[in-house]
């Protein structure tokens, strides 16, 4: 769910989002009594989602409909148990229930008479829009004795159909649920679906981001709190760097972490002297901060072989690629980029030290 889906504020949010990249639509609209679902209450998906694989592995009959305690979803998300969480369970299933989400995503094309008839968003990317709530209905249950017996709720089959489809879930980290920023939170998502764990990593352009997060914020202020989480480096399993081109373009790169922990200081083993190694210099402390964890200097070449639809492309103020017909900005209404491989020459800083190094690729 890399895709403007939720609100990432906790703020009450009742402008709708619209999205539309090459053949990709999505408007996602709330209603005033509840608000947008936030990227908070998304947690709950990620919930019965993990009970719906977990079934569908284990041999189980799975279906739409999902039985389950408060408590369950809680425990799994990370949050705590009182009156009060219960009471924002309830609001957060509220929200997911009222938000409604148009999408052109993975829907079959339209009729193609419809193409140059300026009509709805479907006719004008190409493709037929699917409507739904990210929950349909919810219900709480009772005992004989009208005691609380956990709840009911079931999912749309857009979400089923994606969960049960291997290629269309990641695995997460189980860190991701202390995540307390909304934009820290989806550019996880981001990170996790585009970046994987290719060793090369991946780059976005800083408008790309802001374009395809759906956030309210002006682009200045989107751009001063992605800089902030580069030097914070909260995403479990990354890191991230910040790169600016020759013609003033700033890129936000990621790569998988090394291995292991950085230590602070001087860590030793226990022994009552000092034992070396061998490797030179003295492995005692940890090394100077590098540019990457690799002896790299220069930036990684554009990736335009996978994961075409959301890759960052030179010359665009989109990062998503052109379509395989190679259609040009302005067609049907949705912005095409055009990729190209030159990238130009480039300063790149280490979100530890600050430090830049310039190079050319």
């Amino acid at each position: 769910m890399a895709y403007p889906f939720f609100s990432l504020s906790k703020s009450h949010r009742v402008e709708p989002i619209d999205f539309c990249a090459g053949e990709i639509a999505i408007r996602v609209e709330a209603v005033p009594e509840h608000g947008m679902a936030t990227i908070w209450d998304a947690d709950i998906l990620i919930w019965a989602a993990s009970q719906i694989v977990e079934a569908r592995d284990n041999g189980f009959r799975t279906s739409r409909l999902i039985a389950t305690t408060p408590y369950d979803i809680l425990t799994f998300i990370g949050r705590g148990t009182s009156a009060r969480d219960y009471r924002r369970l309830r609001a957060a299933l509220d929200r997911l229930q009222s938000t409604t989400v148009a999408t052109t995503l993975r829907q079959p094309p339209s009729n193609p008479r419809y193409r140059n008839e300026p009509a709805s968003d479907a006719r004008t990317t190409g493709r037929r829009m699917h409507r739904f709530s990210w929950i349909n209905e919810w219900t709480e249950r009772a005992d004989a004795f009208g005691n609380p017996d956990g709840i009911e709720l079931i999912v749309p089959d857009w979400f089923y159909k994606a969960v049960l489809d291997e290629a269309l879930v990641l695995t997460i980290d189980r860190a991701y649920f202390g995540l307390t920023g909304g934009i820290e939170r989806w550019l996880y998502r981001i990170v996790r679906k585009h970046g994987g764990r290719q060793k090369r990593g991946w780059r976005f352009d800083f408008r790309h981001l802001h374009l395809k997060s759906g956030s309210l914020s002006p682009f200045k202020r989107f751009a001063f709190e992605l800089r902030g989480i580069i030097q914070r480096q909260p995403l479990p399993g990354y890191t991230l760097f910040l790169e600016i081109e020759a013609g003033g373009r700033t890129l936000l790169a990621f790569e998988p972490a090394p291995c292991g922990e950085p230590v602070e200081a001087v860590v030793l083993s226990g022994t009552r002297t000092i034992v070396p190694s061998g490797t030179d210099p003295s492995c005692y402390q940890e090394p100077e901060p590098a540019l990457t964890s690799s002896a790299q200097s220069e930036n990684r070449p554009l990736n335009l072989e996978s994961n075409k639809e959301s890759n960052f492309c030179r010359g665009a103020r989109s990062g998503e690629n052109a379509s395989p017909r190679g259609r040009k900005e302005g067609e049907n209404g949705c912005p095409a980029a055009l990729s190209d491989r030159n990238n130009g020459p480039v300063a790149r800083t280490h979100p530890l030290t600050g430090s830049g190094t310039g190079g050319g690729s």
